[in-house]
């Protein structure tokens, strides 16, 4: 077998990591992560493929519980601002809604992206600037994947203000915060996604999806 391939139990394993992550907000245990295991899902993350090579990512590990409640307050102001956005049925879905596990999971984490880490000009950003952002999303996904590998459990909690958040956690004006994170070991993962199941939104089918050649063309 080739020396780069992989055995068919090792691809197999990514593909149950894949198809079996969960965004978790409501099932985090309290125990501790230890050390080795966080540095392993954050040395995974700092090995997603980046622009230029740039690495533009800082992981900012949240475990004091008044930051957590302070980015929690945020949240809650976020959340009933997001919820007098919505109507009817929805309204009243989206309120029985769990959206972070912000105080409950014991690490929080703030993935950022420094945008001017590589200088002014990066080799594969010249055109497209905003690939350093999504080289950052691509280590949160890398993240993600190890975590559910090491049986963690991640939430991503996006309903917060960007100010406050800088405010609560000290970030300069020039460091983008790309996605905060919930953390820990978790009681159990849901067979299907949590807003799925909860009947917010069915997974669309892949065939409805992929085009041939051109944007619309499906043969």
């Amino acid at each position: 077998m080739n020396d780069h391939a992989f055995a068919p139990e090792e691809r197999d394993a990514l593909y149950k990591a894949i198809f079996s992550r969960r965004d978790v907000r409501g099932q985090f245990a309290p125990d501790p992560v230890p050390d080795a295991v966080l540095t392993r899902v954050l040395t995974a993350a700092h090995h997603a493929p980046s622009v230029g090579f740039m690495q533009p990512w800082n992981f900012i590990v949240v475990q004091d519980p008044a930051v957590k409640a302070q980015i929690h307050a945020d949240f809650s102001q976020a959340n009933e601002e997001a919820a007098a956005l919505f109507t009817g049925e929805r309204k009243a879905l989206y309120s029985r809604l769990k959206l972070e596990g912000i105080r409950e999971a014991p690490v929080n984490l703030c993935i950022t992206c420094d945008r001017e880490r590589s200088g002014p000009v990066v080799l594969g950003r010249t055109h497209i600037p905003t690939m350093d952002l999504y080289s950052c999303v691509c280590a949160v996904q890398n993240l993600w994947l190890a975590a559910r590998a090491e049986g963690l459990g991640v939430g991503w909690v996006s309903i917060l203000h960007e100010d406050k958040l800088r405010e609560a956690l000290g970030i300069p004006e020039r460091i983008v915060p790309v996605a905060y994170l919930c953390l820990g070991y978790v009681s159990h993962f849901h067979e299907t996604p949590e807003l799925e199941k909860a009947g917010w939104r069915s997974r669309l089918p892949l065939e409805d999806l992929v085009f041939r050649d051109r944007w619309g063309e499906t043969t």
